[in-house]
């Protein structure tokens, strides 16, 4: 079950991951739409860290509690998670995904729009990263329409789905996002 609510939108809510949430996590960056997409390999449970040093995580819920703290059983429906790497030695760098059910919703934007404030009101960094695969056209343009531009690419990064995959490396600095979001 999530833990404590960290952010509420109108339409999603992040929440603290814990250890009965690492099936959900599992079963999700397993599904073939999205371990492709995000380059992922299969891992077991055990494989699955929960906390990690430098690393906040977060399970994107649809949420029917007004409860800040744990939530009652049924109450929340996790959809997808964000991640916050990094966040104690450099710029925190996002990463994320959304159960396929609920692409083209607009749940991404409300989770990312909740993950960036965060990481911009808990830490002093002038810039948050991400990375897309240049195939995933649906991450680059989420990217792109918060504010992210493109600041570089690494060529043949990984190897997914059968070839070499350029990574596209992107930056969001805090002055440009407060500058949209007044």
């Amino acid at each position: 079950m999530p833990g404590a609510r960290v952010a509420r939108g109108e339409r999603v809510t992040l929440r603290i991951v814990e250890e009965e949430d690492v099936p959900f996590l599992q079963r999700g960056s397993a599904t073939p739409e999205i371990r492709y997409p995000l380059g992922n390999p299969v891992r077991s449970r055990e494989e699955f860290e929960v906390s990690t040093d430098g690393t906040d995580r977060f399970l994107v819920c649809l949420d029917d509690d007004d409860d800040p703290g744990r939530p009652a059983d049924g109450a929340v429906r996790p959809i997808g998670a964000v991640t916050l790497t990094g966040v104690d030695y450099r710029r925190p760098e996002l990463g994320y995904w959304l159960v396929p059910a609920v692409h083209r919703e607009g749940y991404g934007t409300d989770a990312l729009t909740l993950a960036i404030d965060y990481a911009f009101r808990e830490y002093d960094t002038p810039t948050v990263g991400a990375e897309a695969f240049d195939f995933n056209d649906a991450s680059r343009g989420l990217l792109e329409s918060l504010g992210f531009t493109e600041e570089g690419r690494k060529q043949d990064f990984m190897f997914v789905d059968g070839s070499y995959r350029d990574m596209v490396m992107y930056g969001l600095r805090r002055d440009d996002w407060q500058h949209r979001t007044q």
